[in-house]
């Protein structure tokens, strides 16, 4: 099991500034569960922290959280402490392997799937109050087209959608593109291919996806890459390891590795976000 300890107390030690540096906000979303998305964020942030990036994950899947037993982790509090008054984010806030930081969702608890929008805010105003010298924050959404799902998608720089060879898997995915488009004004998004047996597999998913967003949308969908079917995923999920921890050598991991050096390697984004101000400063925007 991973280390799993309350860092309020070493927050200040560890975080120290990188003057001039943008932080990466980056949410990695999907139509359909299943796919592989918790996963996916596990193994980036372990990724981003042995590059020397302080990273700290948001686990958006506020009725559903399960970041904790990915990362092998048994945290004392979650995000239902904060949203009820018990606790701060500071107070819950855990460190995972490598360092990776994060902030736990409730498990089970269905008030927390439709949070208010003042209280998803002040989420996110507490949020940057105690992220000021991270490098990378992965906001992992719930599945789908909820409320949820799509606020902590808007507020993100980075949109990445993630996708299966399952036909739904597909058209879901396209749904919630649709949905941040039209709703919340997004145009540039990433896609990343989960589960696929060659890199002409997920060119061709990516593909398919292109034609029905050029016709019916007037988005920016860029190819990120894709992740091979691996049986040491699920061997890893299965005992709450890191694939690219324990498994470096494996196709996946080696996957994983490169969509994290091409996070790390997209131009700096400008992209607004839903929440204004309150994000405009972590972001270096002067708001919109």
């Amino acid at each position: 099991m991973a280390e799993d300890e309350n860092v309020s107390k070493v927050i200040p030690f560890m975080m120290r500034q990188k003057r001039g540096k943008q932080k990466r906000v980056i949410a990695i979303t999907s139509g359909k569960g299943g796919v592989g998305k918790t996963n996916l964020v596990a193994n980036l942030a372990y990724a981003f922290v042995e590059r020397k990036e302080r990273t700290l994950i948001l686990d958006a899947d506020l009725g559903l959280g399960n970041i904790d037993v990915i990362l092998g982790l048994t945290p004392k509090y979650n995000l239902s402490h904060v949203v009820g008054g018990q606790k701060s984010l500071e107070e819950i806030l855990v460190k995972g392997p490598g360092g990776i930081l994060v902030l736990p969702a409730s498990s089970g608890i269905e008030e927390m799937a439709n949070l208010s929008r003042n209280q998803k805010l002040m989420i996110l105003k507490d949020l940057e109050q105690i992220i000021e010298d991270i490098d990378v924050v992965l906001i992992d959404t719930a599945a789908g087209i909820s409320s949820n799902v799509m606020y902590f998608n808007s507020v993100a720089q980075n949109i990445i959608v993630l996708v299966s060879p399952e036909p739904t898997s597909i058209t879901d995915a396209y749904a919630v593109i649709k949905l941040l488009f039209t709703k919340y004004r997004r145009e540039k998004f990433y896609l990343a291919c989960n589960f696929v047996r060659s890199s002409k597999e997920g060119i061709e998913i990516y593909r398919q996806l292109r034609l029905v967003t050029d016709r019916f949308l007037q988005i920016d969908l860029k190819y990120l890459g894709h992740i091979f079917l691996d049986d040491n995923v699920p061997t890893c999920v299965k005992w709450q390891k890191i694939l690219v921890k324990d498994f470096p050598e494996s196709v996946a991991s080696k996957c994983f590795l490169t969509l994290a050096d091409k996070l790390l390697s997209l131009p700096e984004t400008q992209e607004a976000s839903e929440s204004g101000l309150v994000w405009g400063s972590l972001m270096g925007l002067n708001g919109s």
